[in-house]
């Protein structure tokens, strides 16, 4: 198998990552609605996405800190507390109440003990990219029934900007990357190349090269198979194979869960009629905005491809709402009624 067939093969791979977690958003709007979990009292508030803003912020400045001072556990400690409570949230809804203490639904919280266990004592890509599912479905559904369509709307364009000036501005997404990247956590998604590949068995110098890396939840990249370092693409044929030569592309989980809180919003908020799906509550608008995301991705990856990082959410977020609005406009919805004026 050549080494351009299972790069794209990868990328396929990618885009039903992605699917999955949008997916699994829509599955989930009706259960978290129905359990009370929206986080804020008034959905609609637009002020709600500048808090959110705010709060990526802070965690971005503690999780530099820990680096700078030697703990990193904490972020791991942090991040694996959190998978274990998504992912309890998330198993309530479909692991059968069979024993209970109360209200806690005790198998589903075990279930959610047992991935954070498999995050502690094997972190392998399989394990962090199926907790990732989990944990992006869920954390997509609760934001996405918790954010009105301008709220939704605005943190994506906020996050969109951001993201492009910490990738190619400031660059402290790219050393959040470095940092990230030995701690075998879920904050990035894992698609091999190679059969022979192993997360486990990269550190994170080999792992990540000086600007060709992914992060936690923007930036996007790849590992070299050969040394652990990256060159940018000079448009020679053979150092364009030499890009195909990869053992895995790596992508921030947060690339899948941002976009997907739109699609959500427009699925829950938005008063169109629903798509007959069964299982799923999505409307065309929501569609839209799932075809904008995977349209913004297959470009993402096109460009990783040609040697180098970039940031994912101008892309990603400017697809997803650009398909919600085409969407909207072809359920007979105003401009102004799909902005949430």
């Amino acid at each position: 198998m050549n080494h351009r067939f299972r790069v794209l093969a990868a990328v396929g791979v990618t885009v039903a990552l992605f699917l999955a977690v949008q997916l699994g958003a829509l599955a989930l709007i009706e259960p978290f609605y129905e359990s009370d979990r929206q986080a804020v009292d008034d959905p609609q508030n637009p002020t709600n996405s500048i808090l959110y803003f705010g709060i990526i912020l802070v965690a971005t400045g503690f999780m530099l800190a820990t680096f700078r001072y030697d703990l990193e556990w904490l972020i791991r400690a942090t991040i694996v507390a959190v998978s274990v409570m998504l992912a309890g949230f998330v198993f309530t809804e479909f692991v059968p109440s069979a024993v209970t203490v109360g209200p806690v639904n005790v198998l589903a919280w075990l279930a959610a003990l047992v991935v954070g266990i498999a995050l502690l004592v094997y972190p392998e890509w399989y394990v962090i990219d199926l907790t990732g599912i989990v944990m992006g479905a869920g954390a997509a559904a609760l934001f996405g029934i918790s954010f009105g369509l301008l709220p939704a709307i605005l943190l994506l364009s906020v996050l969109a900007v951001y993201d492009a000036v910490s990738v190619y501005g400031t660059e402290h997404m790219l050393d959040l990357a470095e940092g990230v990247m030995d701690l075998k956590i879920p904050v990035i998604l894992i698609v091999p190349t190679s059969l022979s590949y192993s997360y486990l068995a990269l550190g994170g110098e080999e792992a990540v090269g000086d600007e060709d890396s992914a992060d936690q939840d923007s930036e996007t990249g790849h590992h070299d198979g050969d040394d652990g370092n990256t060159e940018p693409a000079t448009g020679d044929e053979t150092d364009e194979e030499d890009l195909l030569e990869r053992d895995a592309l790596y992508i921030g989980l947060g690339d899948a869960v941002i976009p997907t809180i739109l699609v959500v919003s427009a699925a829950f908020f938005l008063e169109v009629e629903p798509l007959d799906v069964p299982g799923l509550v999505v409307n065309l608008p929501a569609l839209g905005a799932i075809v904008g995301t995977i349209a913004g991705l297959l470009v993402l990856m096109y460009m990783v491809l040609k040697g180098r990082a970039h940031a994912g959410l101008p892309l990603l977020n400017g697809g997803a709402i650009g398909g919600y609005l085409l969407g909207a406009l072809a359920s007979g919805v105003s401009i102004l009624t799909a902005l949430g004026l």
